[in-house]
């Protein structure tokens, strides 16, 4: 009786150590409800002066986060994104919190930021007349 007991625990722990090994690093949610066209690629592909319209643009990049008007009247959209990402570098990480029972691991992490800002001028008819994009990463 004890040794089947403790095959069938041998054979639980193998288990949970297989799963934890060849489970990956948790990634950061990149789902969101607009698209993720707002790249500085995404912005030079999809927008053209005197001919992308406002729908088009609603259609690449989800709604503004502030829509003016400037002096002319002319209407401004502006997106402002921004990105942060963690990585842990290693993925013997949840091994050795499982192992040896350790609260956390020496695995160096990286971090990165990213900004991306665009402002768009439409002309009466609603089509672009004028953007400006900037982007970075640190």
């Amino acid at each position: 009786m004890f040794r089947k007991d403790l095959i069938a625990l041998l054979g639980l722990f193998c288990t949970v150590v297989l799963l934890v090994c060849c489970a990956s690093t948790p990634r950061a949610d990149t789902s969101q409800d607009e698209p993720n066209m707002l790249t500085h690629g995404g912005v030079q592909l999809t927008l053209r002066t005197g001919q992308t319209t406002q729908v088009e643009i609603l259609e690449a990049f989800g709604a503004p986060n502030i829509a003016t008007r400037d002096a002319s009247g002319h209407e401004v959209w502006t997106y402002r994104r921004h990105a942060s990402v963690t990585r842990a570098s290693g993925s013997d990480a949840y091994f050795n919190i499982l192992i040896f029972g350790t609260s956390g691991y020496s695995k160096e992490q990286t971090s990165s930021s990213r900004t991306m800002t665009l402002i768009i001028k439409f002309d009466e008819n609603n089509v672009v007349y004028d953007f400006r994009s900037r982007s970075s990463s640190f």
